[in-house]
């Protein structure tokens, strides 16, 4: 393994954790769904515990706000664990790391540039067709009577473009035909208040990829297929379903040919976008038996017990304090000395 998280212990730190607590924002008004990517408190002592076991030090900031009163009195950390998914605008998951960087406080995860570009899943989708990586054809709505120039043959899979966790994602986002599909994209530029994504639906058989480290020393930790049960009120993986996933999902590791065949497809994504540390990659395979990336995610889901992440890794018998540790190992080759 090209990761051994007890090298980490040769440099101990002092690690700043950032991230937005759920219940914070529940406080403050915000809904189920809006604050759906948003972390709990066992996250947040799961990370805690799983970095001070590795021998550092660390210190909770918390979101945003908390960070720049943090900064303007003049504190500092060696590095900071950042979880931050932000709460407004697309580039909500680059604000913390933009304020790190003008600080030049190293951090954890992909830097402002790839959260933000990759919380757009058109934009990112371009840049991956471009590098010649397999994605779903697609189109974007902008406006409901955009769906009257889309050509894409039926049926397609409609979710918001900016959203994470499941968000906008249900039983109806398989559409096929026009007149559902306008109904469906008209309900999403309500609701989420942002552009829609109409992908071309593949259905074949559908995986989660784990990803730690950055470019060339990225490797693969485990390739999880993601299968609903049949008699499931919700044929799609949707927020409902990611919540609600016991008795309902059926998560697998795969190994041989069909490892390798995910892994590639996902490295090469991972380093054609410039993420960093560990993430997960989402592909669909279609009916011809053809991988298509459908998602980046670089800022990971950590929940110890629920993240699909911790889950892949579980599965090919890796521990919690595995992944945080390849995470610092990654993170730590930033911090100038």
């Amino acid at each position: 393994m090209l990761f051994n998280p007890d090298e980490s212990k040769n440099l101990k730190m002092k690690i700043g954790l950032t991230f937005d607590l759920r219940e914070t924002y529940l406080n403050l008004g915000y809904s189920e769904d809006e604050t759906a990517e948003l972390d709990k408190e066992e996250t947040i002592v799961g990370i805690e515990q799983a970095i001070e076991t590795l021998g550092h030090k660390t210190i909770r900031i918390g979101n945003l706000f908390d960070l720049q009163k943090r900064l303007l009195s003049g504190e500092r950390w060696d590095l900071v664990f950042n979880i931050c998914e932000g709460m407004h605008g697309i580039g909500r998951e680059g604000q913390v790391p933009s304020i790190l960087d003008a600080y030049q406080i190293p951090y954890t995860f992909s830097d402002p540039l790839v959260l933000s570009l990759t919380l757009h899943k058109g934009l990112t989708k371009r840049v991956l067709r471009d590098a010649g990586i397999a994605t779903a054809d697609f189109y974007i709505v902008q406006n409901v009577n955009d769906v009257y120039a889309m050509h894409l043959p039926f049926p397609v899979f409609v979710k918001p473009i900016a959203e994470g966790s499941g968000k906008g994602i249900d039983g109806r986002s398989i559409v096929n035909d026009k007149s559902r599909l306008l109904e469906v994209c008209g309900r999403l530029l309500k609701d989420y208040n942002q552009e829609v994504l109409v992908e071309s639906f593949l259905n074949g058989r559908e995986f989660t990829v784990g990803i730690a480290g950055t470019g060339e020393d990225a490797i693969c930790v485990g390739v999880m297929e993601v299968k609903i049960d049949s008699e499931v009120e919700e044929q799609a993986y949707s927020r409902f379903i990611k919540e609600n996933y016991d008795g309902r999902v059926h998560y697998s590791s795969i190994s041989g040919s069909l490892f390798d065949a995910c892994a590639k497809i996902c490295l090469d994504a991972w380093r054609v976008l410039g993420c960093r540390d560990a993430g997960r990659v989402d592909i669909r395979f279609d009916d011809k038996g053809n991988p298509f990336v459908i998602e980046v995610n670089p800022l990971p889901g950590l929940n110890y017990i629920h993240s699909d992440l911790p889950i892949l890794m579980y599965k090919k018998g890796f521990a919690y304090i595995d992944l945080i540790g390849m995470i610092l190992h990654s993170a730590s080759k930033r911090i100038v000395t």
